[in-house]
């Protein structure tokens, strides 16, 4: 089977020293894939390189064999389109409102739809999430918890087939979780691939189905 993604001898290094050090990993399509390892050793760091969020000071990722540091704006805008990232911080933008930051993916991936059915699609994400308070508020007022509910509304509402997920249950409280692991194994049921980082053993003994281990920015498959 060949690999949706593929990251090649993958490194990466800040003024802080090498976080990365030649990183090879396959992910296979419609599988969830966990990144687990000590504090520190570079999980978040694989995540984002893997999502094309940071460059690589050498080494390539490739979507559908495709090389991402290569892709013309119109490949990238699509991967961009069918992946989607829920950041352990959330990164909502601060001075726009709850539905602004809702609204941004999709008008910039479906201009042409209309001002009501962006609208539809964002209260059908947020009801299954499990948000129910207005869409008016700031992302100040609200608690860190219901921040992640409106950051993973915002990686489902274009629909993507890849998910990558920093630290996702974190802040949140076990009735939230619950949803969201429920909401991500119907993601997966319905033949999507999933990348995670987590801590919680328990919730990546019931999802993923390979595990990579990270240490000191190096990974070992188990």
């Amino acid at each position: 089977m060949q690999a949706l993604l593929e990251l090649k001898k993958l490194s990466f290094s800040t003024r802080a020293g090498t976080l990365v050090s030649e990183a090879s990993i396959a992910y296979a399509p419609g599988r969830a894939t966990a990144l687990t390892g000590p504090s520190g050793s570079g999980k978040s760091t694989v995540l984002k390189l893997s999502a094309g969020l940071l460059t690589p000071d050498s080494g390539q990722v490739f979507y559908r064999g495709r090389d991402l540091s290569l892709m013309s704006r119109a490949e990238n805008l699509e991967f961009r389109r069918e992946s989607a990232f829920v950041f352990q911080d959330t990164a909502l933008w601060s001075n726009q409102s709850l539905e602004q930051n809702l609204n941004l993916p999709l008008q910039l991936h479906f201009p042409q739809m209309s001002h009501r059915e962006r609208l539809f699609r964002i209260k059908e994400t947020l009801a299954e999430v499990g948000y129910t308070r207005t869409l008016d508020l700031r992302p100040a007022a609200l608690s860190a918890g219901e921040q992640k509910l409106i950051g993973f509304a915002r990686a489902l509402l274009c629909r993507p087939s890849l998910l990558f997920l920093d630290e996702w249950t974190a802040s949140l409280d076990d009735d939230a979780a619950r949803r969201l692991v429920r909401v991500v194994e119907d993601f997966k049921n319905r033949g999507n691939t999933i990348l995670f980082v987590s801590h919680d053993l328990s919730l990546i003994q019931s999802l993923a189905d390979c595990v990579i281990m990270i240490k000191s920015g190096r990974v070992t498959t188990e």
